[in-house]
């Protein structure tokens, strides 16, 4: 969807910043929820259950799992398989220099000559 003034809604980013570093982070978070959260603690709850199972509110964690259980299990697998793949994706990429979003940086295109202010989001034909 175009902007009604043909401008952009939100500024353009400056190129060459270094994605790497959202690579590692989104990859350790699939690991950490995807096979530690999905498969390891999943597993982990339903082997320490007693017989009775726990009761947390509606929430039942038995010796057995059931079909909520499994579901969890595949998909923590299925998002910590992410990993690698992120992982692999941060060290093939080509380093660049760390920079955030809409930050105007010296040098940058978005970044304000001497004694002008930047205003996240303005454009420079307002």
């Amino acid at each position: 969807m175009a902007h009604p003034e043909g401008a952009l809604p939100v500024p353009a980013e400056d190129p060459g910043g270094d994605e790497r570093l959202g690579y590692w982070i989104s990859g350790i978070l699939c690991g950490l929820t995807g096979w530690g959260g999905g498969v390891a603690a999943n597993l982990l709850l339903h082997h320490l259950a007693p017989s009775g199972g726990w009761r947390w509110a509606f929430l039942v964690i038995g010796p057995a799992m059931g079909p909520y259980a499994w579901a969890t299990l595949g998909i923590g697998a299925v998002v910590g398989a992410f990993m690698p793949v992120l992982f692999h994706l941060a060290r093939q990429s080509p380093r660049g220099p760390f920079r955030l979003p809409g930050y105007p940086y010296p040098g940058s295109s978005s970044a304000a000559a001497p004694g002008e202010t930047v205003t996240p989001g303005a454009t420079e034909d307002a």
